[in-house]
């Protein structure tokens, strides 16, 4: 966590100071450090010192002595309204001719933040069962719903004693909230390509404004009714700290007041979101139903997946600014992290807090498992695909064709249902698990089209369904060359195009509710076009 070349001998001095358990008056026996995109942390037990980072990034400005003493007061303040034995002072670091000290010798040359340190579930100042932070709980399966309602009540009190002021309300306007998310967009367009897609910042950019035009009304009315207070504004998993007596909730926006001044949904779908990002989505929509419920706010169900898809989205520009840093010591764990934040963000954009089951079909050659694939990649949802589903059944090697004497058997209409029950009650299993996932097949029977639909209705999940569209010049020429290659899952070949096709039956009783897309060009304009038509449709 050293600062790079670049920063000047003062910091790495500072740094090396704070790192050293022989600066603090206590004298703690190690000191432990992090380091953020903007921020140092020093643990020196049982305090913790924050000192703000040297930096401009826009929508934070620490680069001057001023301004962090500035900012450290701000956050002192702040977090006492939801901590106050939490934190406890701004402390000057000095600097003279014998090095730093907190010593009032020489002038001041750094603030630190000076808090109590709250202890972690596993320390052994605290035993299992006696609390700890909230994503630490989570991960012993010591979060229910008791947990969540003492963390929406604290909320409740707290919003409550925050009176809502004409300044506070003017950010809860689109118009005001799109100065937040474009500027998301413009830092986040160096990342296209490394850490996002481009089919998913369209997208998710595509979802974000359609919201705004869609839903001007609902935003205005959430302003009428008083929802827009000075929040926390980075409810984070490990910015709640839990014990049997006490709750804190610490560490808030300091740098930018407009980040704070947010609808109460906004703030709690950050939170919502971090349930989600691991893997429990059961928490996420337990917590928003009980928050809407003892806000007696219905309307913040409407607007909760806006704002966790612009919460995933931010914490995807976090990771990725922070994988730039020179002093980063894990670049490539960040950007996975970021990768991941950007994915939710995209289901966000495409699905609403039901499961979705986005079935990929179409007639032979058409690309559907390349498309499947590739919408599985940006998802991060489980592919299912059915020739790899009846090879199993069958006990044939996924990349060998089967042969001309097993041919009507594995293709007969018992081996086919029980084919098509498998794949449908495989993706709808992940979905449940996942909120999405991606099933491919030619669905070329509506038997087996009715059938899937059924059972996504029995299993309350939301059905998308994308019929790839190729001419037949481009279908032969793809079925020729699988002749060449080795490795196809499929066993359709040239010559069995014309039995495919006569077999095909087009999907007309799909007509209002079908995603029909060309399929010719490159693959990754095909998933944009499938993802901007799920954006669409979810705003409609």
């Amino acid at each position: 966590m050293r600062p790079t070349s670049t920063q000047d001998r003062q910091s790495r001095e500072l740094v090396d100071f704070l790192e050293s358990p022989a600066s603090y008056p206590h004298r703690p026996g190690e000191v432990r450090s992090i380091q953020t995109h903007i921020s140092w942390v020093f643990i020196p037990s049982p305090f913790v010192f924050k000192v703000k980072k040297t930096l401009n990034l826009g929508f934070l400005d620490f680069s001057t002595l001023e301004k962090r003493r500035h900012f450290c007061q701000r956050e002192l303040e702040l977090n006492r309204r939801l901590c106050p034995e939490i934190y406890l002072d701004v402390v000057p670091i000095y600097k003279s001719s014998s090095g730093f000290s907190f010593n009032e010798e020489g002038q001041v040359a750094e603030y630190a933040v000076k808090m109590k340190e709250l202890p972690h579930a596993w320390s052994a100042r605290h035993s299992l069962g006696e609390g700890g932070f909230l994503n630490e709980l989570l991960e012993q399966n010591l979060v229910g719903e008791k947990e969540i309602n003492r963390v929406i009540t604290r909320l409740r009190h707290f919003y409550e004693s925050e009176p809502p002021s004409a300044e506070i309300e003017e950010w809860g306007t689109p118009a005001k909230l799109k100065i937040s998310t474009d500027e998301n967009f413009i830092q986040v367009k160096p990342f296209v390509g490394k850490t996002i897609s481009s089919a998913a910042f369209d997208t998710i950019q595509h979802f974000t404004n359609g919201f705004y035009s869609a839903n001007e009304k609902l935003f205005l009315e959430r302003v009428e009714q008083h929802r827009i207070r000075d929040c926390h504004g980075d409810l984070h998993l490990d910015h709640i700290h839990l014990t049997p007596d006490r709750l804190s909730i610490f560490d808030c926006i300091e740098f930018n007041d407009r980040f704070r001044f947010i609808d109460i949904a906004n703030d709690l779908a950050f939170l919502a979101m971090d349930f989600d990002f691991e893997g429990r989505r059961d928490l996420a929509n337990l917590l928003l139903r009980n928050a809407a419920r003892e806000f007696r706010d219905p309307d913040l169900l409407k607007v909760a997946d806006f704002y966790k898809c612009y919460r995933a989205f931010v914490r995807g520009k976090v990771e990725s600014i922070q994988a730039t840093e020179k002093e980063t010591a894990n670049s490539a764990e960040h950007e996975k992290i970021a990768a991941r934040y950007f994915q939710l963000a995209l289901q966000y954009a495409v699905r609403d807090s039901q499961p979705l089951t986005l079935v990929v079909m179409g007639r032979v050659g058409t690309g559907k498992t390349t498309v499947a694939l590739q919408l599985g990649r940006e998802l991060n949802w489980p592919v299912f695909s059915s020739d790899e589903t009846r090879k199993t059944l069958a006990g044939i090697p996924l990349m060998e064709r089967t042969a001309p004497d097993r041919r009507e058997e594995i293709y007969s209409d018992p081996i086919t249902k029980q084919t098509f029950a498998k794949l449908v009650g495989d993706g709808l299993a992940a979905a449940k698990a996942h909120g999405g996932a991606v099933l491919d097949a030619t669905f070329s029977r509506r038997a087996n089209r009715d059938f899937l639909r059924e059972q996504c209705r029995r299993a309350h999940a939301r059905l998308e369904i994308v019929e790839l569209d190729v001419d037949l010049a481009t279908i032969r020429t793809r079925l020729a060359a699988r002749n060449r290659s080795a490795g196809e899952t499929s066993d359709a070949r040239l010559e069995d195009l014309e039995k495919l096709t006569a077999a095909y039956e087009p999907p007309t009783e799909l007509f209002n509710s079908l995603i029909q897309v060309p399929a010719r060009g490159p693959i990754l304009e095909t998933t944009k076009s499938i993802l901007l038509r799920l954006s669409r449709k979810r705003l409609s």
